[in-house]
């Protein structure tokens, strides 16, 4: 005796970023139906649960705006189609085709729907931790921290920061004004960070707002019970150098894990989904990826561009949901946001 699905919806929305998010307001706007699945226990992804007080500034008409702030914006978007929410959940298997899959959760939940759109991002995230002996301890009483998630906890302290990509670089910019004091520690004078605000921690550091620790690595951590007392750092000619510090803030990225979509027979490129540029549909008919799970030639980790990505798939499954109704393009500006 077959079971009915606990959820009918026409497009499954695996992760709830903010290119998740955009991608049910984009169906909302072409009157396709959608559910909204993440592992975590919020909406919002890494925004939410990494680094809400972050600024980014690649967001059109926004000079600046926190993450937690655009996750806010994106879920009053899509309150007009009432979108369902399965939080706290995990994708463990997908089986059937297009128009006719059927998803199953760890918790129990099945859930039907003529299509996918897989926005997962980092999938299961973690950070690379730095091999320092100690570790785990100085990280149990948050003396070792690998995200920030509100700046005024760190009013006062002492911060090094360690790493040369965005991450150290916002922070470093995010905290200087914060923080007793701010130490970059990187191995190289180049940094991997967008070039104008590596341009704006230079200037921090020539106005003595920042202090660069460079060519160095980290070595040690000193300090008992799990209190950061100072942190070794190592040149490349073995000269070590200890700096006083209260925490330790070490961006070397985030470790990513597919977990059970690595299972489910899709087109894997270095651990990320390949698609086609066009539609962003992956190797298997009627499942798409947008976002940081995606990749094709040209393709740029922004999350602008998976906001464009998640318009092209809810345009693309479209006539996966309404085989027989043309879809007749119009500017939100002229149609507005469709009636429930």
């Amino acid at each position: 005796m077959s079971t009915s699905p606990t959820h009918t919806i026409d497009v499954a929305i695996i992760g709830a970023g903010p290119a998740g998010l955009f991608a049910a307001f984009e169906c909302g706007m072409l009157k396709l139906s959608s559910l909204l699945i993440d592992a975590l226990g919020e909406v919002g992804g890494q925004c939410s649960a990494l680094y809400p007080e972050k600024p980014i500034y690649d967001i059109p008409a926004h000079p600046a705006i926190e993450a937690g702030d655009l996750i806010a914006n994106l879920e009053r978007q899509i309150e007009p189609f009432s979108v369902p929410r399965l939080l706290g959940r995990r994708v463990e298997t997908v089986s059937g085709a297009a128009g006719a899959f059927i998803l199953g959760t760890d918790q129990g939940e099945t859930i039907a729907a003529k299509a996918i759109i897989i926005a997962a991002g980092a999938g299961a995230f973690g950070p690379n931790r730095p091999p320092l002996e100690g570790l785990p301890d100085f990280e149990a009483t948050g003396a070792v921290q690998y995200y920030v998630r509100r700046k005024e906890d760190f009013r006062g302290k002492r911060v090094v920061i360690a790493g040369g990509g965005d991450s150290a670089v916002d922070w470093a910019l995010g905290l200087k004004d914060i923080a007793a004091s701010v130490q970059v520690v990187h191995r190289r004078p180049k940094f991997r960070a967008a070039p104008e605000t590596a341009a704006q921690l230079d200037a921090a550091a020539k106005a003595g707002e920042v202090e660069m620790v460079i060519p160095y690595q980290l070595h040690a951590l000193q300090g008992e019970a799990g209190v950061l007392s100072a942190i070794e750092v190592i040149d490349l000619d073995g000269k070590i150098r200890a700096l006083h510090a209260d925490v330790l803030l070490p961006f070397f990225g985030l470790s990513m894990d597919l977990g059970p979509i690595s299972s489910w027979g899709l087109e894997l490129a270095k651990h990320h989904l390949a698609v086609t540029p066009a539609t962003c549909e992956t190797s298997t008919p009627g499942i798409f990826a947008i976002g940081d799970v995606a990749t094709y030639p040209g393709k740029l980790k922004l999350i602008l561009q998976g906001f464009s990505e998640a318009a092209m798939a809810a345009h693309a499954i479209h006539p996966i949901v309404h085989p027989d109704v043309a879809l007749h393009f119009e500017y939100s500006t002229s149609k507005g946001v469709p009636a429930e």
